[in-house]
């Protein structure tokens, strides 16, 4: 087992590579791989002080100041980081026991050269099949950097769903299935089949494809930038006045359907393996197709054509949903049933959101606001693909994955924002365009029927 742990530390520390080169010799590296058992967890720990911050962590462990490390002092400095952890199983704590520690020597460590190493384990409670596991780690926050991740789990009856962090990744949620749970509580036909219906993860899946789309802002800045010119019509090489309401819906309407069919084709056959792609050219392909609905919506480039344009890019957003599947190791049957869940998910969150963003778009291109709502969307998701491509393509950070989700995280308010804005637009429209054509009437000079030769006497 532990020749697992270091290959998935080093994994860890590989996959988080933008963190870890931001690592610096101020910081304190704390790096925490997880094991799943049936009702337990075991973690294994890495912890890094820089060369700066080293003094402050010897002294820390070395409480007599001797400049030695003794047994009792590395054992009682590992059991103050456990103590400084939080671990809790379907909203109930566990307390981590102690199982192992390891200290370079203080001079390794001022070095930068020591690690830490501490393992421990936890034993959880009874529960249902579907388990949400969240661990805090608070130990020395103000100078610490943290890492988190999860070994797959060898046993076939514990399967990962998600794995959600914040910025630091000091707090970590994993959210997986324990099927042993429901096998345990059942027996006989009827049960058998409630546990294979539950062992294909439909409904954890179809959650899981929601929050998918839902967390995946680069999806949804794709086809929200798409459907920003769909209730407009062309008028040479600009986007021209207001299309009717019904072409604007069947508009909108084949958008969403292309982007479907799209995705839902190259979902399909990636994650039953029949075709690959790298994952780092499919991120960047993603962040191109963001570019060229901004660009599209700034000015027609395809005009009427935005529906093959949601088709060709939903091919490369599918194979992004795939790699998600990829991570829980479905078997054949389980993968067919969890690609329809997925992608259930993955469309009922799609239409919510378009739902939600529909009137906004068809009252407000009736008003003069809607060219700088427009534009300004489309330099917005404009800025955001090119730092996406930049990012993806030369690994260097930038900040768009926190601008875009800052926007994201108020994205209810934004679009409740939006819709009364849109009314008010539209009503103040309608009310300027009533006068201005009240006042026109007014202007005109009357209409007078000039008086005929024979006083109104019909001509013979």
């Amino acid at each position: 087992m532990r020749w697992k742990t270091a290959v998935a530390i080093t994994a860890c520390v590989l996959f988080f590579g933008k963190t870890a080169s931001a690592h610096r010799i101020d910081e304190y590296l704390q790096a925490t791989i997880l094991s799943l058992e049936e009702n337990r967890v075991t973690a294994s720990m890495r912890l890094i002080p820089g060369t700066l911050v080293a003094p402050y962590v010897i002294a820390g462990i070395d409480t007599n100041g001797d400049g030695v490390l003794s047994e009792d002092e590395e054992h009682a400095y590992a059991q103050r980081v456990l103590n400084d952890l939080s671990i809790t199983i379907d909203g109930k704590s566990v307390q981590p026991k102690l199982v192992s520690w390891s200290f370079p020597q203080p001079a390794q460590m001022r070095d930068g050269l020591g690690e830490i190493r501490i393992e421990y384990t936890a034993d959880l409670p009874n529960g249902g099949p579907n388990r949400s596991l969240i661990l805090a780690n608070h130990h020395l926050s103000r100078t610490s950097v943290y890492l988190m991740n999860v070994v797959v789990p060898q046993n076939r009856d514990l399967r990962i769903l998600a794995q959600k962090r914040n910025d630091q990744q000091s707090l970590y949620e994993l959210d997986y299935q324990q099927m042993g749970a429901v096998s345990a509580k059942s027996s006989g036909s009827w049960a058998d089949l409630v546990a294979w219906l539950n062992g294909l993860q439909f409904s954890s899946l179809f959650h899981l494809g929601m929050r998918h789309i839902a967390e995946g802002t680069d999806h949804l800045l794709f086809l929200l930038t798409l459907l920003l010119p769909a209730p407009l019509l062309v008028a040479g090489r600009r986007w021209g006045p207001p299309a009717g309401v019904r072409q604007s819906l069947l508009r909108i309407l084949g958008i969403v359907t292309a982007f479907t069919a799209g995705h839902s084709i190259t979902l399909t056959l990636a994650a039953l393996g029949v075709v690959h792609v790298p994952d780092r050219l499919v991120e960047v392909l993603i962040a191109v197709s963001i570019l060229v609905s901004a660009v599209h919506a700034l000015r027609p480039i395809l005009p009427g054509k935005e529906a093959w344009i949601a088709a060709f890019f939903g091919l490369i957003h599918g194979l992004a949903f795939a790699a998600t599947l990829d991570r829980l190791e479905l078997g054949h049957w389980e993968r067919v049933a969890g690609i329809l869940a997925f992608n259930l998910g993955i469309e009922a969150m799609q239409m919510l959101v378009v739902t939600a963003i529909l009137p906004s778009l068809i009252l407000m291109s009736r008003t003069p606001a809607y060219p700088v709502l427009r534009s300004g969307g489309a330099v917005f998701a404009a800025a955001a693909s090119l730092g996406w491509i930049i990012e993806r393509l030369l690994d260097v950070q930038t900040p768009v994955d926190a601008i875009v989700n800052a926007f994201a995280s108020h994205a209810l308010w934004i679009a409740v924002t939006l819709f009364l804005v849109s009314l008010a637009g539209k009503f103040l429209y309608a009310s300027r365009t009533w006068h201005t054509a009240e006042r026109d009437m007014a202007s005109r000079p009357p209409i007078t029927k000039p008086l005929s030769d024979n006083c109104g006497i019909p001509e013979l």
